[in-house]
């Protein structure tokens, strides 16, 4: 939901970073998997009982993440490492709930795997509305930079860092974070399906697609378009 208004302060942020990693020739596919390395530690932090370390794990992995996106744009954006990109983020975004699940599984399991079902359908709907839309060669207005179609909703990437935030900051009350924005993520889903089922149910004119309120495209006229996105 808040993703899209950040995005401008977060290039400010990590353009010079960025520029500085590009210089000394370090690819935007080994921040990808640095950053991934270090949200796997998070697991064993949580589950050992260190959410505050952890935490600090998670921010560094979603900085990370932003800044290979950054860094591929000032090289050259590849689909592998918009590939990899996202489907290490689905990985890590199942992680902290698991770690939680391990620190406690009599108060914490349950919660998380609820938690864990609705990040199946938030994702699942993501990428499928994605990959129908990159087959129609759709690219999403409001998130142009991204490397397959970037579908919003009410749970994006910052309200799950914040649910995250507030899970690490205030281990005990997991249960209940968990339960509520598995809610959100549930009604983030029934969107993205309602949103599929208008955008693709009459495939053949995609002037009907444009059309949609919440759901602004364009068609990729050439392949350089489509190259120049990023992760």
């Amino acid at each position: 939901m808040f993703d899209r208004h950040l995005q401008p302060l977060q290039m400010r942020l990590l353009n010079p970073p960025a520029a500085w990693l590009c210089r000394r020739g370090i690819s935007a596919d080994t921040v990808t998997l640095f950053g991934f390395a270090m949200g796997i530690s998070a697991v064993p932090l949580l589950a050992s009982g260190h959410p505050t370390a952890a935490l600090l794990v998670i921010l560094v992995n979603r900085a990370l993440d932003g800044l290979d996106g950054a860094l591929a744009r000032r090289t050259k954006p590849t689909d592998r490492g918009a590939f990899l990109d996202i489907a290490l983020d689905f990985v890590f975004y199942a992680l902290v709930p698991f770690g939680f699940a391990l620190a406690d599984p009599g108060a914490n399991a349950l919660a998380a795997a609820t938690l864990l079902l609705a990040f199946v359908g938030t994702g699942s709907s993501f990428l499928a509305f994605a990959a129908i839309a990159g087959r129609q060669g759709l690219v999403s207005m409001n998130y142009p930079a991204k490397g397959i179609y970037y579908l919003g909703g009410l749970t994006e990437g910052a309200e799950t860092i914040a649910v995250f935030v507030a899970m690490c900051a205030w281990p005990s009350a997991f249960p209940a974070i968990a339960y509520g924005y598995a809610a959100l993520c549930a009604m983030t889903t029934i969107t993205r399906w309602w949103w599929g089922w208008r955008a693709f149910a009459r495939s053949d004119r995609p002037a009907s697609i444009r059309a949609l309120p919440k759901i602004a495209e364009s068609r990729r006229p050439t392949r350089q378009t489509h190259d120049e996105l990023t992760r």
